[in-house]
């Protein structure tokens, strides 16, 4: 702990000699399971620090970089921006703007799904990202593919599958051969078109400032279905109907979208069985039960 404290001072002096400005206040705050997190004052202005810790922390971090600064460019939701993103030492930072929250009203979920909308128009030729990056604490790659079905099933389902074979939640038995996962997406998920994604939109990913921006944090992009986005705002729950009310005016029911959502579901949970363990076997059986 002491060693921890000493090395957290010299990275405040440190970013306070980058910003040439002195931190009058530090805040810790929550972080996560895998990183620290502070609030950092100046005279002028508030900062999130967030510190990675851990094997991947580098590469996490600048990937949490590049995924804001995806976002951020294309100038149709708000997300933090990142001042400062670098190693210290074995650890790695991101210093990004501070945003003061407030509970959701109605009106910002609109505000929220309104704005998600003209971030999935926002398209690419193809299916994936420029380079690889995270999916909470496991490897997400980003391979660029042609095909939605081949992209879906290759670099989403398959890995996820495998690894909870490896990790003994899974058997071979119950996972689907790569086959039939390309030809069930190629039933449903006709005419998908790539979407620039969050990635993993949950309730703790998205904040509401004071003055009612909405702001998305802790991204996983991709260019992928749209609908991927919103089966993920499904499974946990936490946004209202209106949130759901508006962005279906942007983007309206398909045929499939039912079996879809919990198609793309199945994706998270998979990644929580990787990640958590055994109590999210049974959704994970479930989806694959009834699909295959």
């Amino acid at each position: 702990m002491l060693i921890k404290e000493r090395k957290n001072r010299e990275l405040f002096v440190y970013i306070s000699q980058q910003l040439e400005t002195e931190i009058i206040r530090i805040d810790s705050v929550s972080g996560g399971d895998i990183a620290d997190a502070y609030r950092l004052t100046t005279k002028t202005k508030a900062y999130f620090l967030k510190i990675n810790r851990g094997a991947n922390a580098q590469k996490m971090t600048f990937a949490e970089k590049r995924g804001l600064e995806t976002m951020e460019a294309t100038k149709t939701i708000s997300v933090p921006h990142v001042w400062l993103c670098d190693n210290f030492e074995t650890n790695a930072f991101l210093l990004m703007d501070w945003v003061e929250k407030k509970s959701p009203s109605p009106d910002d979920y609109r505000s929220l799904a309104g704005k998600l909308a003209k971030l999935h128009q926002h398209t690419a030729t193809n299916f994936g990202f420029s380079e690889d990056n995270f999916i909470g604490l496991l490897p997400q790659s980003n391979h660029f593919t042609e095909q939605w079905s081949e992209f879906y099933a290759q670099q989403r389902i398959m890995p996820q599958c495998r690894l909870a074979v490896k990790n003994n939640l899974l058997t071979v038995r119950d996972i689907p051969e790569k086959e039939s996962m390309v030809d069930l997406m190629k039933r449903l998920a006709k005419d998908v078109k790539p979407s620039l994604l969050h990635g993993d939109l949950w309730g703790g990913n998205f904040v509401i400032a004071t003055d009612g921006t909405p702001y998305l944090i802790d991204p996983a992009v991709y260019y992928g279905h749209s609908l991927v986005d919103i089966a993920m705002t499904q499974l946990f729950g936490g946004f209202r109907s209106e949130f759901y009310e508006t962005y279906y005016q942007h983007f309206p029911k398909t045929e499939f979208h039912n079996e879809l959502i919990q198609i793309y579901q199945l994706y998270y949970l998979l990644v929580h069985l990787n990640i958590f363990g055994s109590s999210y076997r049974s959704s994970v059986l479930s989806i694959l039960n009834r699909y295959f």
